[in-house]
């Protein structure tokens, strides 16, 4: 081969060298590119928020949330509740409006209230028989954004009996419902050596706590929904789970008891019934061959279990707007026994003696007038002896010291009035303890001053002196009336017979 065939094969060597080379370079550029790409669409793709509910994705569900600078995440209470297989509606429950400060939510197990600015949840449940709400509080008050009602996670999860889970990494949120969530468990229990789950709804509940209530279909016991270990062992007759307190009324033998999650017993198992009055106050209605008393969630007495019935049957009330029967007034108990009432503050002393014939009134011939047993604004209570009414507040006392023909509520427009009749008069009730000097809220009594008390006292010895007039035949009747009336009027004679008597002493000493 010469010279110059030589340079030729090698200037062809090159070039196809080079065009390898090229195409190489080509092919990494395109790898790159087509890395670039996905990258940028794998981040454009965790950037975008993804929720998920019950294991399906739900993009609407996006336009309810509002993302805090702090951090906490806001759900708009009533555009979510569809999505959680509830019905929603302004107002409250028991009282049907268009209030938008307030709204409700409902299922057919359960009713949850919300009120602008409270972090309290107020639930009613439908399978019992009974108008007592308990509550749950939320980590946060609702608030209002652009007009509609926002709750936090915590309260969503709380009202709705979900979970929530947000997970900042992979910028997914993850909710489940209780009926998925008890669907999902119903088979996996089986491998944890029990036949059911319980289908009581409060014990459904426990599932968004990780907790379930099971059965060998004979007892009942608790476990963790996410391992099978034991909570409480199998082995009451039922269990029932307390959302407030996160404890667990038990039975066994037709007695009741409290155990909490940690296997202590709260209150031991010899009661007849069980039911939780308030969770602040911290007490239980207990009962036990047929009467009732109270007990605190120690177990200790707070009201003896020795009286006919404790707590009022709200449902005669509706328009009261109460919450529960068992305490008024935020402080008071009623209860019965020889089937006259009396009053006993939350820590158990008893403030009123049982001497009324019932509390609350209930119209009849007027009307007009609708029931009535409290007062809000002046957290007063209605009492009634032999069909006469009086009011008494916080401390047990009668800010009116008078006995009425009718203490009532009338409602105009939407507007409720209260009024009270005396001797054929009537009279505005706000108006008169305003004169009284009765001031609203008074739920805090024991924190009033002797002052505001003396205060108080002495614009009531002044105002009631014209409904006292006025009722003095009538209030007569009242055994009360008559005992006071014979004490100041014994009081009043001996005063006379001491002031004769040494006025004479001092005429025969004079003679003298």
């Amino acid at each position: 081969m010469n010279l110059l065939d030589e340079e030729v094969s090698n200037n062809k060597g090159n070039k196809t060298k080079n065009i390898i080379k090229i195409i190489i370079v080509f092919i990494v550029l395109i790898v790159m590119a087509i890395i670039g790409v996905i990258s940028y669409m794998m981040y454009l793709e965790g950037s975008v928020l993804r929720v998920y509910v019950n294991g399906m994705e739900n993009a609407e569900i996006k336009n309810s949330l509002v993302f805090e600078e702090d951090g906490t995440i806001y759900v708009n209470v009533r555009a979510i509740s569809t999505y959680l297989g509830y019905n929603s509606y302004s107002g409250e429950y028991s009282n049907k409006s268009e209030d938008n400060s307030k709204c409700y939510v409902e299922t057919t197990e359960e009713v949850a209230n919300l009120t602008l600015n409270s972090n309290k949840i107020y639930k009613l449940n439908l399978e019992e028989n009974s108008n007592n709400y308990t509550y749950i509080y939320m980590d946060k008050p609702v608030k209002a954004i652009d007009g509609q009602l926002y709750i936090t996670t915590d309260g969503m999860q709380k009202a709705f009996n979900s979970t929530f889970f947000y997970d900042q990494e992979n910028n997914t949120i993850t909710i489940y419902t209780t009926p998925y969530l008890i669907t999902s468990y119903t088979n996996t229990i089986l491998d944890y050596g029990y036949t059911k789950l319980s289908e009581v709804f409060e014990n459904e509940k426990a599932v968004a706590k990780n907790m379930l209530v099971v059965s060998d279909d004979r007892y009942y016991g608790v476990i963790n929904a996410s391992d099978g270990t034991e909570i409480l062992e199998c082995k009451y007759d039922d269990v029932r789970y307390q959302e407030s307190t996160g404890d667990f009324i038990v039975s066994s033998g037709d007695k009741y008891g409290i155990i909490g999650t940690d296997k202590k017993t709260k209150v031991s198992i010899n009661y007849d019934s069980i039911e939780l009055m308030d969770y602040d106050a911290g007490l239980y209605l207990v009962a036990r061959n047929n009467r009732y008393g109270v007990v605190d969630l120690n177990g200790n007495n707070v009201i003896y279990a020795e009286n006919d019935q404790i707590g009022v049957d709200i449902s005669r009330f509706e328009e009261n707007d109460l919450k529960t029967g068992y305490i008024l007034i935020d402080n008071l108990i009623p209860v019965m026994k020889n089937n006259k009432w009396g009053l006993f503050d939350t820590k158990g002393k008893q403030v009123v003696d049982f001497e009324y014939d019932s509390f609350g009134y209930i119209a009849s011939s007027n009307r007009e007038a609708t029931n009535l047993l409290v007062i809000p604004g002046y957290n007063v209570i209605v009492a009634c002896i032999d069909n006469r009414y009086t009011l008494l507040n916080a401390l047990g006392e009668q800010p009116i010291r008078a006995f009425v023909d009718d203490i009532y509520m009338v409602i105009s427009g939407g507007e409720k009035q209260y009024l009270m009749n005396a001797n054929d008069k009537t009279y505005d009730v706000e108006e008169y303890l305003d004169r009284l000097g009765v001031l609203e809220s008074t739920s805090n009594s024991n924190n009033t001053t002797n002052t505001s008390s003396d205060n108080t006292t002495t614009n009531s010895n002044e105002n009631n002196n014209q409904v006292n007039n006025e009722t003095t035949q009538e209030n007569s009747e009242q055994s009360n009336g008559e005992e006071q009336s014979n004490e100041e009027q014994q009081s009043s004679g001996e005063e006379q017979n001491n002031e004769e008597t040494q006025n004479s002493e001092e005429q025969q000493g004079n003679e003298q």
